[in-house]
């Protein structure tokens, strides 16, 4: 199988650092502050990166990591950093083999500034290159709602690896979305799902577990053909996604029940395994330009389970201009047999704007 070692690494690191974004998930007080746009981090987001680009770099020490997160802040905040070292050096897998393949523990609250910054590549279409949002969907983090760890690998601009760890969403590929899915986080049996897909090699779900991780089991987008029966998902945020826009095109299409709301690429990951049919992030404002590592792992998931992906052009998402999506507006994940018609939808409502 091509990129055995990188789907193994990134599932077993998306797994290790889950184990700390569910410990910093229990806890009321998450550690938050704000960044300069004003979007929250916690002391999750920075334990997570460390923990992960720490296993990229003891197994591919060469390779670049696009990381959301910086540790500046932290540097002048020293209680801040030394209540993220705590966590961080405590969180190991239970499987002794997956961890050392890991690198085992970070060795010093040094060692875990330096990882943490090392997310900083320019990204761009040259090189082997990771992108990694450690906690998506903060703003559901901190509400006791849907979140994700995110993780994909760049091979020349190409998506070739996507890793999603979603903590609350259903083990279960056939439960259905509900509507309070978004907010019904829950650490009971039954909840964690590890998604991931390597590019021409299918997508995959397994249980998000604590030890070894798996083959995990072969998924699908939904076999929906009559679009007024499908099941849409949106952001919660309405700074993410026009939700009035959003209602237009549901009404366009005939589709009549309401969308479930969730953050993150929880959302990718729902439409990947047919539990959600299609999913619209739709432009708010004309300058607004998407994260690479708020999309990459999800793309390849869905497109990997039989699914599309393009921007509300109908061009597919281009991860290869550096950390942003400059030539892509907006997101539309569908099964590729009702691609086109809710594009068409999508394209009418829009251009009436």
């Amino acid at each position: 199988m091509a990129f055995e070692k990188e789907l193994q690494v990134a599932q077993l690191a998306v797994a290790r650092a889950s184990i700390l974004t569910k410990a910093v998930f229990a806890e009321k007080a998450k550690g938050t502050i704000s960044k300069e746009d004003k979007s929250p981090v916690t002391i999750g987001d920075y334990g997570a990166q460390a923990l992960i680009i720490s296993a990229i770099k003891h197994n591919f020490p060469q390779d670049e990591v696009v990381g959301e997160e910086e540790a500046s802040s932290l540097r002048e905040q020293k209680d801040l950093s030394s209540k993220i070292w705590n966590l961080v050096k405590d969180t190991k897998l239970s499987d002794s083999d997956s961890d050392a393949i890991l690198g085992g523990p970070i060795r010093s609250e040094d060692e875990m500034l330096q990882a943490i910054d090392a997310g900083n590549s320019a990204g761009g279409s040259k090189g082997r290159i990771w992108a990694l949002d450690p906690i998506d969907g903060t703003k559901g983090f901190l509400r006791g709602g849907q979140y994700a760890v995110c993780l994909a690998l760049m091979v020349d601009g190409d998506v070739k690896v996507g890793v999603l760890g979603c903590p609350n969403l259903p083990v279960k590929d056939s439960e259905p979305l509900k509507e309070d899915m978004g907010i019904a986080a829950t650490d009971a049996e039954g909840y964690g799902v590890l998604f991931s897909a390597v590019q021409g090699e299918g997508a995959r779900s397994q249980p998000l577990t604590k030890g070894s991780v798996s083959q995990g089991h072969s998924i699908s987008v939904s076999k929906v053909t009559d679009v007024t029966q499908a099941v849409m998902c949106e952001s919660v945020e309405a700074g993410h996604s026009s939700k009035g826009d959003n209602a237009a095109i549901a009404e366009k299409l005939g589709v009549t029940g309401r969308p479930v709301q969730m953050d993150s690429q929880a959302k990718y990951g729902s439409v990947a395994r047919g539990a959600g049919d299609i999913y619209l992030r739709l432009p708010v404002r004309k300058d607004y330009v998407e994260k690479i590592w708020d999309h990459a792992a999800g793309d390849l998931i869905v497109r990997e389970a039989g699914g599309q992906v393009t921007d509300i052009h109908g061009q597919r998402l281009n991860f290869s201009l550096g950390r942003t999506l400059t030539e892509n507006k907006g997101v539309v994940a569908t099964p590729a047999d009702i691609h086109a018609q809710v594009l068409a939808a999508v394209s009418e409502v829009l251009s009436a704007k």
